[in-house]
């Protein structure tokens, strides 16, 4: 690979990754929102729901060098409009928006007119536009704009190594995103026993499906009451579920085969591992190990397979 391919790759890598990193962060924030306006179940219930996204995000330590508490106002500020917060969606957007300009030959008029005009709407909004505008009409505009992103690039690209970096970036982090809402949430949603199948219990799974598009899949999947174990299934094992950790990495797997050469042996290894782990993987044996420490594994091996395909194929940050 030359460099100049190396370039190119890291510049669709990241380019899909801080797309779906923005949708990934407007999904949190909604369902975050929505499970603020329920009674708290139990101490650990909507009371710290706000606290649960700075830990999904891994952004504690940036939110409180800045803000004093991790109320809905703050968190929601940090998050969607704050240029000096990496992980905000204006940050990512702009990240994605500057990857895609740097590889504006390489990728198609869709993708381009996508991210740009996304971009400069997110550029000119104003803490008190964005509060007019209402945040879940925002969170759905994100995902919308994800979603058109996506699309274009599927629709109209060559089904080349521009593509399949694109993809592999796509893939990487929203596997990241999946363990880390289901590692967090799983524990604050937990109720008291007495609450077990209430209204409140079943709206709060039920908002944490809708997180990830899943709640319909579920049902279709399951075919009966939402259930713990069931929703940590669908969202780790099940591979037909497009955002569950096994079907993200069959499509890594997939693409790393799509651009192996020598230096990605070892990027090939790990993927394999990581599959095989979760293809002949049971829930059984997930909960037997603990949800916690089963996810907390992953998410480390996800990150360090993404520095290997980094250091293997792209140029360096």
């Amino acid at each position: 690979m030359t460099i100049v391919l190396s370039r190119s790759a890291d510049h669709l890598y990241w380019m899909s990754r801080n797309v779906e990193r923005a949708e990934n962060t407007a999904r949190i924030l909604d369902v975050s929102d929505r499970l603020g306006l329920l009674p708290a179940g139990n101490e650990n219930g909507a009371g710290s729901e706000w606290d649960a996204v700075l830990q999904i995000t891994g952004d504690a330590s940036g939110f409180h060098a800045r803000f004093p508490e991790a109320t809905a106002a703050n968190v929601i500020a940090h998050m969607t409009l704050d240029p000096n917060n990496p992980s905000s969606i204006y940050s990512t957007m702009r990240s994605a928006r500057e990857n895609a300009r740097a590889e504006r030959v390489g990728i198609t008029t869709e993708m381009w007119e996508a991210l740009n005009s996304t971009w400069l709407e997110i550029s000119q909004l104003t803490p008190a536009r964005l509060a007019a505008r209402g945040y879940r009409n925002f969170f759905d505009w994100i995902k919308e704009r994800s979603h058109l992103f996506r699309g274009a690039a599927v629709s109209t690209m060559l089904r080349d190594e521009r593509y399949h970096f694109l993809r592999l970036g796509t893939f990487i982090e929203r596997a990241d995103n999946t363990a880390r809402i289901l590692d967090v949430k799983y524990h604050i949603l937990l109720p008291d026993l007495a609450d077990v199948g209430g209204a409140v219990d079943h709206f709060q799974w039920g908002a944490l499906l809708r997180s990830v598009s899943a709640y319909r899949n579920y049902h279709h999947a399951y075919k009966q009451v939402i259930t713990p174990v069931n929703v940590a299934d669908l969202l780790i094992l099940n591979n037909q579920f497009p955002r569950s950790l096994h079907s993200c990495h069959n499509e890594v797997v997939h693409l790393l085969e799509e651009v192996s050469g020598p230096r990605g042996a070892e990027a090939a290894r790990q993927a394999g591992e990581i599959h095989a782990m979760l293809h002949y993987g049971r829930i059984e044996s997930v909960f037997a190990q603990g949800l916690h420490e089963f996810l907390s594994d992953f998410i480390v091996r996800n990150n360090r397979l993404s520095q290997e395909i980094q250091a293997a194929y792209l140029v360096a940050h």
